[in-house]
């Protein structure tokens, strides 16, 4: 979870593409009459990747999930069909409204996910990684594009 333009779809994609195992990925951001068929529809397909491949199974990739209303109840009753089925299917989801994630997943998800904040970059981070001057980072901010595509120039 963390704010928009930070990075987060990004680096789901760089890890999807390190994997030595399936992996499928589905943007709610694509389209707005998303809805729980959705990510049931996401979620067979991620099952179909882990059940072709049940030694490591897959990777589930739900990106901008809290665009869909009542997300967190829909994945709970899959989450725990997959547990009660022995699916060996990983799920990461991505979102850019935190109070909606963390909402979501306080009600319906408790004690099955593990939240990793992907903040903006801070200025010690951008100065030890590019040596950037406190100027540059006020300037640029620390958005991850912003960062990157700086010290590509």
């Amino acid at each position: 979870a963390g704010p928009r333009q930070v990075g987060k779809s990004t680096l789901a994609h760089q890890i999807s593409q390190s994997l030595s195992f399936p992996f499928h990925y589905a943007s709610a951001d694509d389209s707005t009459v998303y809805g729980s068929a959705w990510i049931r529809e996401q979620w067979e397909m991620g099952r179909q990747s882990a059940q072709s491949n049940p030694d490591k199974g897959a990777l589930l990739i739900l990106d901008e999930i809290q665009k869909i209303s009542n997300w967190s109840e829909t994945v709970k009753k899959l989450w725990d069909n997959d547990t009660f089925q022995k699916t060996n299917l990983k799920v990461m989801l991505l979102g850019s409204a935190t109070l909606l994630i963390q909402t979501g997943l306080g009600e319906s998800l408790a004690g099955r996910f593990e939240v990793i904040p992907c903040p903006h970059w801070s200025f010690k981070e951008c100065r030890e990684a590019f040596d950037w001057t406190l100027e540059q980072y006020i300037y640029f901010g620390g958005y991850a594009k912003k960062v990157i595509m700086q010290n590509i120039a």
